[in-house]
């Protein structure tokens, strides 16, 4: 059952990338820009102590 999950999980994401690239460099973007934002807060954190 896990198997076929993880097979429709991936064709879904393949099937949004090619319907909607610019939908999903927007999710991209955004992902990385909250990445970028954690790892600021962490390092005042880090550089508060």
């Amino acid at each position: 059952m896990k198997k076929y999950l993880t097979w429709a999980l991936g064709i879904f994401v393949v099937f949004y990338l090619l319907n909607s690239p610019s939908g999903a460099a927007r999710i991209v973007h955004n992902a990385a820009g909250s990445l970028a934002s954690a790892g600021n807060s962490l390092s005042r954190f880090v550089n508060a102590l």
